[in-house]
Formats: structure tokens, sequence, C-alpha cells
């Protein structure tokens, strides 16, 4: 009998333990993992297939849970979230895979080189490292939304009613 009662106490710690992970309410932090090839942009549509060039946010309006969104380049994580009223929410985090390696960074500490092939055409290129005339986050931020203005990458034409409030001074 009392090897049936260890059997029977250890199967509702196993559940009450189960029950207690999945009923979490704290936010997820970090990058997740990227279905390669089978999810696509949030801003775009596109597969994201560059595993040397996707980007990632995690962020929500305050009071709720964080929800994490993917991109097939940081030049559309960087309009996109731009976009967001949550936007510099302190939970807020982005990330992008370095063009070297393709391990995720942290995109606002990341240096970003220009003339790498992007699937969306922004041409940064991230790294973790300092790289000779990188830019840092807000610069490379500023470059983004330089090439938006100019080439119109998404909608054929279509000017974003604020990008001109979001180009630095």
């Amino acid at each position: 009998m009392t090897g049936n009662y260890s059997i029977y106490q250890g199967f509702l710690t196993l559940l009450l333990a189960c029950l207690l992970c999945g009923c979490s309410t704290g936010d997820a932090t970090g990058p997740g993992e990227v279905r390669w090839d089978r999810e696509t942009c949030t801003r775009c549509g596109m597969a994201i297939g560059d595993r040397y060039g996707a980007a990632q946010v995690r962020g929500g309006p305050a009071g709720e849970l964080t929800r994490l969104y993917r991109f097939d380049d940081i030049g559309c994580a960087v309009v996109w979230l731009d976009d967001q009223p949550w936007a510099d929410d302190p939970r807020t985090g982005i990330w992008v895979t370095d063009h070297r390696d393709g391990r995720w960074i942290d995109a606002r500490q990341a240096s970003y080189v220009t003339g790498i092939r992007t699937s969306m055409g922004y041409g940064l290129g991230a790294q973790r490292v300092a790289a000779v005339n990188g830019m840092d986050f807000a610069s490379a931020r500023y470059y983004i939304h330089g090439i938006e203005q100019r080439e119109h990458i998404h909608g054929g034409g279509f000017r974003h009613p604020h990008a001109a409030e979001r180009m630095p001074p």
C-alpha cells in the first residue's frame, strides 16, 4: 500500500508542477526560436529564411503580457516597431542575428555595418563586436528610415505618413 501511495503522491506533485509552469503570469524574455522558412515577417509577410539577418521584437501594450514578433530584416523590425505605441516601454526588447555567425544579439547593443545583402534590401549587418565605421542602433535606425523614405521598399510608392517624424534632427 505504501508503494501505491508514493506513486500517487509523485503523480500529484508532477501534475501540480506542470500546472504551475503552464499558468505563469510573468512576461517571457529574450528572443524565441524561429522556424526558418516556415514563419513570415510580421511587417512584410515574406518567409523568414536568412539566418544572418533576421530580427525579433518582444513587447506589447502596458498591462498585457509581451508577445514575440519575427522579421526577415532588421529594417522591417525597426520600421514596424516605431509604429507601435509601446515601442519605448522598458519591457520591449529587440534582437538581430549576427551577420557573421547567425547568433542572436541585442539589437540595441550591436554594431551595424553597411553593404550586406539582406532580405528586404536595407543592407545592414549586425555584429557583437564594434566594427570600424560601424553604426550604433540609433544611427542604424536613422539609416533604415532614410532607405525606407527614399526607396519605399514596402508598398510601391507608399510614403509612410510619419516617416519625417521619425528622422532624428
